[in-house]
């Protein structure tokens, strides 16, 4: 269990950070980029929630959970070395990106079949939709560029690829099932 007593600690202030196995890194470190990057695609999420309702709402709320998760995860190097520990560090696993999928396959089988491109927009929950999936897949660049250095979890990334298609997904969803997507008119202001 968290106890978070007291936010600032000053520990901090050197530019350093502590991971989730004790270790110090530099605040600028791919991995606190990574995780960084994930918390901002959650912050996102929280913004697109104050537009939601019912199933797309409760849907929102399990993805930041996920996304918590996923931070935790990040947060936490040497993969395999602490998975006998009393408590072992929390991992990405393949049946939130087979979750994510599911729900991806239900949506989708709502929409016409896109014939353009689309813009980010239409309703304000479409819009913030299209939001999270860019800063999604920014996240998903940063952890994908960790990994050429350090061990990630695969499931990490696959499931941020999935994440970013489901925000799509549920961006046309969020347009009356792509009825009001705003359609990429190619050339227009020339």
């Amino acid at each position: 269990m968290v106890v978070l007593s007291k936010i600032y600690t000053k520990t901090g202030d050197a530019g350093e950070t502590a991971l989730g196995n004790g270790a110090r890194v530099a605040k600028h470190s791919l991995r606190v980029s990574a995780y960084g990057n994930v918390d901002e695609t959650n912050a996102t999420v929280g913004m697109a929630r104050l537009h939601s309702r019912g199933d797309m709402d409760a849907a929102l709320q399990r993805i930041s959970n996920d996304l918590f998760d996923l931070g935790a995860d990040l947060c936490t190097p040497d993969m395999y070395k602490d998975a006998t520990a009393e408590y072992p560090p929390l991992r990405m696993i393949a049946g939130q990106v087979a979750r994510l999928e599911a729900e991806i396959d239900v949506m989708n089988a709502r929409l016409t079949p896109l014939r353009s491109f689309i813009l980010p927009g239409g309703s304000p929950l479409a819009a913030h939709l299209h939001l999270c999936r860019t800063i999604c897949r920014r996240a998903e660049r940063g952890v994908v560029e960790l990994a050429t250095m350090e061990e990630v979890n695969a499931e990490a990334v696959k499931y941020l690829n999935r994440l970013s298609d489901w925000f799509f997904v549920a961006g046309r969803i969020a347009n009356n099932d792509g009825a009001d997507d705003v359609l990429w008119v190619p050339g227009l202001a020339r």
